[in-house]
């Protein structure tokens, strides 16, 4: 019980509020890393998802590389992109993009390939090309499980972004490591309760976030149900015959 009332007294201090080795410091430089990581590993692995879910090629190999990339011990992948390229921030964020890839590569892919092939279909028909029925019919109606991806990713990198102290750089994990070799207990669960709740917090707003720009008839139908599939396949002929009496 002590070392829960010393922890309690470490985060209400206000010396451990202020200054550079501060807690608004530490976590103003966990989310920057976190952010850049995201950036990068979202423009390598979103835009071939929804490639491959979209056309339906390269689905084997991709699930092999996704599931070869999360078996890669994260701590270990750190250590060899320091002892190859030197130190700085770039070589924890390779490494930790190689990790963050897989779950959004699978959400991507996923997101896209649920849409129900008959909506596909109907689109197609009406004469759309391969690049609307991605981000007009796919996207839109894939978003559920796509957004599922993200969060699950944005959670991972929240969670590992804090091994970058390791090097030693910043962030949250910084009071992981340094209590570690100070023997310093309340040090360490309190920074472990300050990733946990950033965690928390961050995937509290992107569910927020997923609730407002998910479109309500995607989800629910005239009487408060969820549409299904047949539902919305039905639904694409009824637009094919507007847009033939617009022609």
């Amino acid at each position: 019980m002590d070392v829960f009332a010393d922890t309690f007294i470490w985060l209400t201090s206000p010396a451990n509020w202020s200054g550079s080795g501060g807690i608004p410091t530490r976590l103003f430089e966990h989310l920057q890393y976190s952010a850049l990581v995201l950036l990068i590993a979202a423009a390598v692995a979103l835009p071939l998802g929804m490639l491959i879910g979209h056309t339906g090629r390269g689905r084997v190999a991709a699930v092999a590389a996704a599931g070869a990339l999360r078996a890669l011990p994260t701590l270990g992948l750190l250590v060899l992109f320091a002892l190859l390229a030197g130190s700085g921030l770039m070589p924890p964020v390779w490494a930790l993009v190689i990790l963050t890839v897989p779950p959004l590569l699978a959400g991507s892919y996923a997101g896209v390939a649920s849409v129900d092939r008959t909506v596909v279909d109907g689109a197609r028909a009406v004469g759309m090309t391969e690049l609307q029925i991605l981000f007009r019919v796919e996207i839109p109606n894939g978003l559920p499980v796509l957004a599922g991806g993200i969060r699950t990713a944005v959670l991972q990198v929240i969670a590992t972004v804090s091994v970058v102290a390791y090097l030693p750089l910043g962030g949250l994990g910084r009071y992981l490591f340094d209590g570690l070799v100070l023997q310093d207990f309340p040090r360490m669960l309190g920074g472990s309760l300050l990733i946990a709740a950033l965690a928390i917090a961050v995937d509290l707003i992107l569910a927020a976030v997923q609730r407002m720009i998910l479109s309500p008839g995607l989800s629910t139908d005239s009487r408060g149900g969820r549409k299904s599939a047949g539902d919305l396949a039905a639904a694409a002929p009824a637009d094919a015959d507007l847009q033939g009496g617009t022609a």
